[in-house]
């Protein structure tokens, strides 16, 4: 089985995080995890990269966590891969399949409207999960649903406190036809709650990762 962690965060890069990514990654192996995809939160979300950069420079700062974990998983067969919580207005998209590259071919990204972020993310191959869309939280003013533009829908997170935000997520999921991916949120290397989402082959790349989404080979559960 290939256990593998979807979504979490960097203190190198995301602001409300409090572990680094060497801690994350280390914590990730001796908890018995084969991968983990690093998705701290983008510019437009609870970053700590300034927002008057030149673009190349909140890039490269913005990768710092990924880098880390990169570097952390060096030597082991720990596989680490790259992705992003895209946020408008505390709507949180989590973005898989691009890559740094793609990040600094498109310095004008932050200036698109939210119906261009989608269309541009899929045309260039990646793949989108609306993450905790049900969560109750001071800092969400509105609940967004985006059937029509999401690939898939969070259904199980595992930071939640209140299991009714998954349940209604998993039925959200099911009413519209939409692929689920499974995660922790986690935040600190401490902390890990046992969430992500379980393989039957490794996976030795995101696209590797998004395929089996899509085929519906995962088997959830607390690890």
């Amino acid at each position: 089985m290939f256990r593998i962690e979807t979504h979490l965060h960097t203190s190198e890069t995301s602001a409300c995080a409090v572990s680094s990514a060497y801690e994350m990654v280390k914590a990730h192996q001796e908890a018995g995890y084969d991968a983990m995809i690093v998705t701290d939160h983008f510019f437009n979300g609870n970053t700590t990269v300034p927002s008057n950069l030149p673009w190349k420079q909140c890039v490269d700062l913005f990768c710092r966590g990924y880098d880390n974990a990169v570097l952390a998983a060096q030597g082991s067969e720990f596989r680490v891969f790259f992705g992003w919580e895209y946020g408008y207005h505390s709507t949180d998209l989590l973005t898989y399949g691009l890559d740094k590259d793609y990040l600094l071919a498109h310095p004008e990204l932050m200036s698109w409207p939210l119906e261009k972020y989608f269309e541009e993310v899929h045309r260039a191959g990646g793949f989108i999960s609306h993450a905790h869309p049900f969560r109750k939280a001071e800092y969400i003013r509105k609940i967004r649903l985006l059937p029509e533009w999401v690939d898939a829908v969070e259904v199980e997170n595992k930071s939640h406190m209140n299991p009714l935000f998954d349940e209604l997520a998993l039925e959200f999921a099911q009413k519209h036809n939409l692929y689920r991916t499974y995660g922790s949120d986690t935040h600190i290397a401490e902390a890990l709650r046992g969430g992500g989402m379980v393989f039957p082959e490794p996976l030795n790349s995101i696209h590797d990762f998004i395929n089996a989404v899509k085929a519906g080979t995962h088997i959830q559960g607390i690890l």
